[in-house]
């Protein structure tokens, strides 16, 4: 794996190392499952994100596709169970068809995806106010509910169901002729265009994908909370274009790492229990995340060698 992919990796083993330290009971038992419960929520929405990023896009959906699925499985099946497979279908399918749009959007119609993905969400957004009714969601049915708070040795489900869907598509992108030629197309679209590859339809596919993880997100978000609010996923866009950064992935596609990526959920989730535990208000994160962005940016568009030796020889 690349050095800028491993970077988080001990950077969140230390952050762990002094979160007691800065912020007492932030590794407590009942911290660390809620931590890896947020945590594998937004490692798995992440992963869209990641996707999408790696094929030099940013998509801006993932708040109305994680409400919009949430509304989904609380609302229509009413605590019945019987009814909840049905609408996790449904929630899920909902998720590619925007998905596919924002691709189709990008790729056909040649919008910028900030401005496609911005115009999607808003009309998820709407689909949320129009289902709800605006008024607030019933509680989730008790299987989802009782699965995304289950354990299985002590470890939430929530974290295993995460690891593997990692550990899935890492190997997809790095083992599988379709994951190399995902890759060759976020490095260079012209090259892998002139080499025969669809490049189109592998962008369609991405953002089709990643609707459907952002649901699945959501799906998840919502079992966990019981009772989500209308837009459960409002507070996700930074936080997975962070995680993102935090992994090593470039904002302007090409090659990534999802485990990385998870990593960086993690060290995220982690950080906000700690500022959180420190009495630092929750504008705190919106901050702190936004310099990632801006950091991870910077990292990649500034020419540092340049820079260092302008400076020698100014000295």
């Amino acid at each position: 794996m690349p050095a800028e992919f491993l970077a988080i990796w001990p950077a969140t083993v230390l952050l762990f190392v002094i979160s007691p330290l800065v912020a007492p009971g932030s590794i407590s038992g009942s911290s660390l499952l809620t931590v890896l419960a947020f945590a594998s929520v937004l490692a798995i929405a992440s992963i869209g994100q990641t996707l999408v990023i790696q094929q030099g896009g940013l998509d801006l959906a993932v708040p109305g596709m994680m409400s919009l699925a949430a509304v989904l499985v609380t609302k229509y099946p009413n605590g019945d169970n019987s009814q909840l497979v049905l609408w996790i279908v449904i929630a899920l399918a909902v998720g590619a068809a925007a998905g596919a749009i924002s691709g189709i959007a990008v790729t056909r119609f040649r919008i910028t995806p900030l401005v496609s993905t911005l115009a999607v969400n808003a009309l998820l957004y709407g689909a949320v106010l129009f289902t709800s009714k605006a008024s607030s969601v019933r509680a989730v049915p008790s299987a989802l509910g009782n699965f995304t708070i289950g354990r299985i040795f002590g470890i939430p489900d929530l974290a295993i169901l995460a690891l593997v869907a990692v550990i899935l598509v890492e190997i997809g992108l790095r083992k599988s002729l379709i994951g190399r030629r995902f890759i060759a197309i976020g490095t260079n679209r012209r090259a892998a265009h002139a080499a025969g590859m669809r490049v189109s339809q592998y962008q369609i596919a991405t953002y089709t994908a990643a609707g459907v993880i952002y649901a699945a997100a959501g799906i998840l978000l919502a079992g966990y909370l019981g009772i989500p609010s209308l837009f459960v996923g409002g507070t996700y866009l930074l936080p997975t274009i962070a995680a993102v950064v935090l992994g090593g992935t470039s904002l302007f596609g090409g090659s990534g790492s999802v485990s990385a990526t998870a990593v960086g959920a993690l060290f995220l989730t982690q950080l906000q229990q700690v500022t959180l535990g420190m009495g630092a208000a929750t504008s705190v994160q919106d901050v702190i995340e936004a310099v990632i962005i801006a950091l991870g940016m910077a990292l990649r568009l500034v020419p540092w060698r340049q820079v260092f030796r302008t400076v020698r020889v100014g000295g």
